[in-house]
């Protein structure tokens, strides 16, 4: 029975729809935008110091929502400095979001964009064999990391490319979310993915610490209204769970005992809350800054 699960990577329909219903039903986006209003300003407050232009990286830069409002913080810094902004994004539907939005947004003269239809290990080997090492004044990599084969070398990698002043922004689930706690407990039992790994805040600072790299981390609490998840046939619970358990029609294909655990355990409370009849997953993330 179980080996009719699929990744829900493996069918890109279906993971864009249960995306968009993840960003509709959950703070995902509100709590990174108040961390960019609240916290980002102070952050890039020295990256371009006595500098004509400052050169900035998007590692997964996706439809350039997030990326707008940082580049926005970082022009409010450093009125009238020159901004480099190259964006790596593998998908080229993204890519073309991202363009649309820029040509939709006003007071980005200053800014020049550049993408590249590529993935970060594809970016990285495309560097090394250009023998290019461009330096850059701030890097950020946000929801990406779960995506790359070898996280510790990608993190390496774009931390060795730092200037003296720069930082390097990583955003992604936190170790204390309710996606830490699935991923560890019921990862091995889903749909393994080669191209999607279960990796939280908690792994990187882990790992951090064994390199030894000097950073700040930051809480962004976050939730997800997964109430439907709970009524049967409901077509937007169902494609809630599968974005969840990053199954494919998983209420369909998973064993029944898998199911019922699962189920059990969202409503646990080191995975949601219940408040007013409703039912909401712990979606809090991370965001870890990294010094040179």
């Amino acid at each position: 029975m179980a080996s009719s699960m699929r990744s829900l990577i493996s069918d890109h329909n279906q993971y864009v729809e249960s995306f968009h219903l993840f960003l509709e039903n959950s703070t995902e986006h509100q709590c990174m935008l108040e961390f960019i209003e609240k916290k980002l300003p102070g952050i890039i407050s020295s990256i371009g110091n006595g500098k004509s232009a400052i050169n900035i990286l998007s590692v997964g830069g996706g439809s350039g929502e997030i990326d707008l409002q940082i580049l926005s913080k970082v022009q409010a810094k450093h009125p009238g400095v020159t901004i480099n902004n190259e964006v790596i994004e593998p998908s080229s539907e993204q890519i073309l979001s991202y363009k649309e939005r820029v040509a939709k947004t006003s007071n980005l003269e200053n800014i020049k964009f550049t993408w590249y239809k590529e993935t970060s290990s594809e970016y990285e080997s495309r560097m090394k064999e250009k023998k290019e090492f461009k330096k850059w004044d701030f890097i950020h990599m946000i929801q990406m990391l779960y995506y790359v084969k070898d996280f510790p070398a990608t993190i390496q990698y774009f931390h060795s490319l730092l200037e003296a002043k720069a930082k390097l922004l990583i955003i992604l689930v936190s170790g204390t979310s309710g996606w830490a706690r699935l991923w560890k407990k019921y990862g091995p039992r889903l749909p393994l993915n080669d191209l999607c790994l279960y990796v939280s805040s908690a792994d990187i600072k882990e790992q951090l610490n064994t390199i030894g790299l000097k950073y700040q981390d930051y809480e962004l609490p976050s939730t997800m209204d997964i109430t439907n998840c709970f009524i049967k046939g409901n077509k937007e619970g169902e494609l809630l769970l599968d974005f969840l358990t990053e199954t494919c029609y998983f209420s369909k294909t998973a064993p029944l005992d898998l199911k019922n655990e699962i189920m059990e355990e969202l409503k646990k409370p080191e995975c949601s809350e219940e408040k007013d009849g409703k039912v909401f997953f712990n979606n809090n993330l991370s965001a870890i800054v990294i010094e040179p």
